[in-house]
Parts: C-alpha cells; sequence; structure tokens
C-alpha cells in the first residue's frame, strides 16, 4: 500500500467511475485498474464492487476511505508545515461544524479565515459532533467545533460557550413560549436525532438523572428534516435557538424554554493530540476566527 494507490482509490470511490477517476487523474484507466487491483491484493480485501454503471464501495472500503483521506491529508499538512517554514503561512485547514451552527458561520467563517490566512485553504466539513470527533482521530480534520465532547484518547478540546437548549414547538402549539420543565419532558412527543448525537446523548443523560426517559417519536438526523416535521405539528425538537432561526421559515416556530434546570449544551474547539500542530491550523487562532466571525458570544 502506498500514496499513489491511497489516492487513486479515494477519487474512484468518490466518483463512482473508474473513467471519471481517470480523467480526474490524468492517467489510463487500464493503469488506474492495475493500481487499485494491487491495493485489493496486498490488503486481501474487496474494495469496490464493479457493475456496469460504475463502482460502490465495500465495508472495508469504506473503512479505508476513511483512513485514506486522513493519511492523504497529514503528508498535505506536513508538506505544508514545511512551506510554513520558509515564513508563509498556506496549505490546507480542514474543519469540521455541526449542521445547527454550520448555516450561521460558514460565510463570515470563510470571510475572516481569507483575511487573516490569504495563503491558505479552508475546508469546511459538516458532521455529527460524535462523527467529527471520529475524522479529528483518523486525521480527516485537523480543527472540529464538538457540542458536549466526552473525553476521549487522542483528543484535545478548549471550551468555547455554552449556550441554552429550548423546546422547539410549531407556531399553532396553545402553550406559546411558557417555559417547560425539564422534569415535564417525558410528556411531549420528540422528534430526536439518533444516538451518539451529542444532544440527543445530552436530554436522556439529564432525564436519567431524574429517574425518566425521553418519550421519542421519530429519530431524525438532519435538522432541517426535523425542523419541518416540528412545523407540520408532529412532535417537538430539543434544539438551540439558533437553529430555529437559521432555518427556511423561522416565523413557523416557537421556542420554549427548558427549565429547572436549564439545559445548556457545550460548545468546544478539538483537535487531534496526536498530530503536530501547524502555525496555519493552530486552534487558538482558529477559535478566535470563529468568536469573530460568528454571532455567537464568546464563553
Amino acid at each position: 500500500m502506498n500514496l499513489k494507490q491511497l489516492r487513486y482509490f479515494v477519487q474512484v470511490a468518490e466518483l463512482g467511475s473508474f473513467s471519471r477517476a481517470a480523467v480526474q487523474l490524468e492517467i489510463a484507466q487500464p493503469a488506474l485498474s492495475r493500481q487499485i487491483r494491487r491495493l485489493e491484493t496486498g490488503l486481501k480485501q474487496n474494495l469496490l464492487y464493479r457493475n456496469g454503471r460504475g463502482v460502490s464501495v465495500t465495508e472495508a472500503g469504506k473503512r479505508l476511505v476513511d483512513y485514506a483521506r486522513g493519511i492523504l491529508h497529514q503528508v498535505a499538512r506536513a508538506e505544508e508545515d514545511l512551506r510554513d517554514a520558509r515564513g508563509t503561512l498556506s496549505g490546507r485547514v480542514a474543519v469540521g461544524l455541526p449542521p445547527s451552527i454550520a448555516k450561521t458561520i460558514t460565510v463570515p467563517l470563510t470571510k475572516e479565515f481569507r483575511k487573516r490566512l490569504p495563503g491558505a485553504t479552508l475546508s469546511i466539513i459538516e458532521g455529527m459532533s460524535a462523527t467529527m470527533q471520529e475524522w479529528l482521530t483518523l486525521g480527516r480534520l485537523d480543527i472540529a467545533l464538538l457540542y458536549n465532547p466526552l473525553p476521549a484518547r487522542g483528543v484535545d478540546t478548549i471550551p468555547l460557550l455554552e449556550e441554552d437548549l429550548f423546546l422547539i414547538a410549531p407556531k399553532s402549539a396553545r402553550s406559546g413560549v411558557k417555559p417547560v420543565s425539564l422534569a415535564d419532558l417525558p410528556s411531549l412527543p420528540l422528534i430526536i436525532p439518533n444516538r451518539p448525537h451529542a444532544i440527543r446523548a445530552l436530554v436522556e443523560a439529564r432525564l436519567t438523572a431524574l429517574g425518566k426517559k425521553p418519550l421519542i417519536a421519530f429519530e431524525i438526523d438532519g435538522v432541517p428534516s426535523i425542523l419541518e416535521l416540528v412545523a407540520e405539528g408532529l412532535g417537538y425538537a430539543v434544539l438551540p435557538r439558533t437553529a430555529m432561526l437559521t432555518s427556511a421559515r423561522p416565523a413557523a416556530y416557537v421556542a420554549r424554554p427548558i427549565v429547572r434546570p436549564r439545559l445548556k449544551s457545550r460548545l468546544a474547539i478539538a483537535v487531534s493530540s496526536q498530530r503536530p500542530v501547524t502555525p496555519t491550523s493552530n486552534p487558538t487562532s482558529v477559535g478566535s476566527t470563529v468568536t469573530t466571525s460568528s454571532s455567537y458570544p464568546s464563553k
């Protein structure tokens, strides 16, 4: 297994086609096919399903794609760090953002990043906190904003801010913006992400401490889809107020404070402690860029 084979494999896996990947890589398709076959032979695993319409990734291939992206990204970072030693901050920084805040800060973050690091490239990837924490350990991400990160070997976190969680209800609900007690939450059908989503874990942990468990109507991972179901009157959501305000139709919802006790979500900057930090990907500078470019108050 070598870097060229990994780069070729990732390109084929992402494009779903040997012919399209060959065009992108500017090599002959038979040569590309030979390299992938050698990779499969060396690993003693079938990485791709081949059919007349193209290719799809096997379970083993999915695992290798995650590792390969991380490996290739770390090689690029090493090259960038050596260039940075000459005094020019350049290269690529991969930042992971939760979907609930990505819509709010992606544009201002990109503008602020360009102003501070004009020679570098910013790559923003959205994902659930648990998934992004895994991507940090694999090397696919340099920095991630994580909700309620659990202690994990190889991942360092820097607290950034706290924000209240609200019960998001349809505008038609008679309760209006009246606060709801945490102990009363199990009486309401929730539309909530699947495990191990950070908000799902927080809600279940706090209710378990009260000897209760949530009433789950639907398990949906996408915040926009959750809000659409809430607007249709099919249940309630537990989300930050920003998720409602940045939705396609914020007037369709009301946000009820959760009290006694308040339900707070912690946002932290996370980096891998197992990989060197380059000047371009320094979490302190990126963290200040996030707080400068966003509407969130710093902690």
